[in-house]
């Protein structure tokens, strides 16, 4: 049928009457419970965040800064961290410090003074301080050397007549004890430096508190002076959450030290430690290694005895050796098992920036960002000359408060804790947040409450502009080099059909309802949804696009819409509008791609090349992704 129009207008008014009702006609059919999870229209709460900072010359020691508000989604930035809360990892147990035996010393002598320190640093009102590292007798940060069954030389104590923890009751019971009326449900790690010296053999020929390794004959004593130390402690009203079996089983050389190899620490847990906690009630928990990330090999191969590993519930790191990379490596590995990073020392009297610097970026953003519950720095406290400490133990471990008299200061330790304890609570999850290789450093978090911790930090030279994005909303701030920022704010994410939710920064790929994956062909033919793995030219970088909408990126070129008229490419060297694209998460948890021209990416089924002019979203124009 052929119309003519003599007038123009009235051509106009059929033609807007056609582009309405036409899609609606002849749509084609629609997958049940797919579709958009919300419209299209960015809506901005304009939610206020606080932050607080620290910088790198102490002019700001974890200072409020004026808040500011997310708003609308606009402009693009190459540094946008995209917070997305839908995407979880991890709980979190806390963030805090080791309470050596000579940090209870010190804090016990802080006299009118100690309660208000000790609910500064455990107050989850204050900082928060909610997991905590003690020692199963002396550590090298102990003034003298001792374990709770120690007996004249050349006797033997096997059933344990001798076993008293008298030389904690001094200072670190009446610490703890403190402690944990303030703060009820705080965990507790506890780690031997040794065991006692009866029950070690030589391996240099000076059967001492230093070196040597637990003796066969005393694994089962051993097992037991675990459980006697628990129900001690349990009788002072102080719970052990958990205990490893041996700090630094690997290094000989500190006072007091024992070393375990991986597969005596297995049979000492598989064969005594695992059934005697058991057999006594006792749910305290066994965290494996507690030593550098340089040899995740050690805990891969406990976790690899099957008889062991029905008795542990993880592994612990410190780095100072390795990289935090370790972390992810035993994680992935057996991911059913916890992550802990239970140590790292500062050196007095050490750099403050620089220390800020390598702590956040490795102890606080590495560990978490690699699957750790908690992130631990050394001693809670040290005096002015980094007392008291064991002949040969550490002498320059500088506390996170050095304790002068009845006086404190508090230290580089403090502040690297306080800008994550003081804000992200425990029983909170990690959620997602790109990273970069260089500059800006982050991990965010979401609270049981629902709120939101971006911890930022600038670890380049120079001040540092990025976008935090979240949703369909963000919000711009400068940090100035090597500062740390903490970023706090409550409700929703608004997804917004935008470019909301999508993982920017991340590589994705995107299989299509045909069961393959879409490929960019190399930049040099129309695109296709036909490969049956996913390589290099499967592979897509998700970028923002500004104005809650996304680009896709393949070999360095970006995708085309070409705005529908004719098949899609991957041969655009800038973002213009036929490059932006709404991300949209289906119900079912599919997303689909809508071109600025209102239609969407079809797959086509894999027989043809892809094209963007689908009025609908039906199979062909959901894909699943893959990050």
């Amino acid at each position: 049928m052929f119309f003519y129009f003599k007038r123009p207008w009235l051509l106009q008014v059929f033609t807007l009457l056609c582009a309405i009702i036409i899609p609606f006609a002849c749509k084609r059919d629609v997958l049940p419970n797919v579709g958009p999870t919300s419209g299209t229209t960015a809506r901005a709460a304009n939610e206020t965040v606080n932050i607080w900072v620290t910088t790198s010359d102490k002019s700001k020691l974890l200072q409020q800064q004026t808040a500011i508000n997310f708003a609308a989604d606009a402009g693009t930035n190459a540094t946008t961290i995209n917070v997305d809360e839908t995407v979880t990892y991890q709980p979190i147990d806390g963030f805090g410090f080791t309470l050596t035996g000579g940090s209870a010393s010190l804090i016990n002598g802080l006299g009118a003074n100690q309660t208000a320190f000790l609910n500064e640093v455990f107050s989850l009102s204050q900082v928060g301080s909610s997991f905590v590292r003690i020692t199963m007798g002396a550590s090298d940060l102990s003034s003298y050397d001792f374990t709770y069954d120690d007996v004249p030389a050349g006797q033997t104590d096997v059933n344990l007549n001798s076993f008293s923890i008298a030389p904690e009751m001094q200072d670190l019971v009446p610490v703890l004890k403190k402690i944990v009326a303030i703060n009820p449900s705080i965990k507790i790690l506890a780690t031997p430096w040794t065991a006692p010296v009866w029950m070690k053999v030589s391996t240099t020929g000076n059967n001492g508190f230093t070196g040597g390794k637990l003796n066969t004959a005393y694994y089962d004593a051993y097992a037991r002076y675990f459980v006697k130390y628990i129900q001690a402690m349990q009788a002072q009203g102080i719970p052990i959450y958990a205990v490893c079996p041996q700090n630094e089983p690997l290094n000989p050389y500190n006072n007091p030290s024992m070393t375990m190899q991986a597969g005596e620490q297995a049979n000492f847990i598989k064969n005594n430690l695992g059934p005697q906690l058991r057999n006594n009630g006792l749910n305290t928990r066994i965290i494996i290694y507690d030593h550098n990330c340089d040899q995740p090999g050690y805990p891969t191969a406990v976790l690899g005895d099957a008889s062991a590993n029905q008795y542990i519930d993880g592994s612990a790191f410190h780095l100072y050796g390795g990289d935090i990379s370790a972390l992810t490596t035993v994680h992935n590995a057996y991911p059913a098992k916890n992550i802990y990073f239970t140590e790292q020392y500062i050196g007095g009297p050490g750099n403050f920036g620089g220390d800020l610097q390598w702590h956040v970026n490795n102890v606080v953003i590495g560990s978490t960002r690699n699957w750790s519950r908690v992130a631990l720095e050394w001693n809670l406290a040290s005096d002015p000359n980094y007392n008291p400490h064991t002949p040969g133990g550490c002498s320059n471990c500088m506390g996170a408060v050095t304790i002068s008299g009845n006086s404190f200061t508090r230290n580089t330790a403090y502040y690297i804790i306080a800008h994550a304890s003081q804000f992200v609570k425990p029983g909170a999850v990690r959620i997602s947040s790109n990273t970069f290789s260089g500059g800006i450093q982050n991990v965010a978090f979401k609270n049981p409450d629902g709120s939101k911790v971006l911890l930022a930090l600038n670890t380049s030279g120079s001040s540092q502009t990025f976008k935090v994005k979240w949703g369909v909303e963000s919000f711009t701030y400068t940090l100035a080099a090597g500062a740390v920022a903490s970023f706090k704010w409550t409700g929703t994410q608004d997804n917004g059909g935008g470019g909301g939710g999508a993982p920017i920064g991340q590589t994705i790929t995107l299989k299509g309802f045909n069961a393959q994956y879409v490929s960019s062909e190399n930049g040099t033919q129309a695109m296709n949804c036909n490969r049956p793995t996913a390589q290099g030219w499967e592979q897509f970088l998700v970028v923002d696009a500004g104005g809650g909408k996304i680009a896709l990126q393949s070999m360095g070129k970006y995708v085309s819409s070409e705005n529908g008229a004719n098949p899609i490419t991957c041969n655009r060297t800038t973002i213009g509008g036929w490059e932006q694209f709404t991300w949209i998460v289906n119900a079912d948890g599919t997303i689909s791609l809508q071109g600025n021209n209102g239609r969407y990416i079809s797959s086509e089924n894999g027989t043809q090349a892809m094209t963007c002019n689908r009025t609908s979203i039906s199979g062909w124009e959901a894909f699943g992704v893959n990050k």
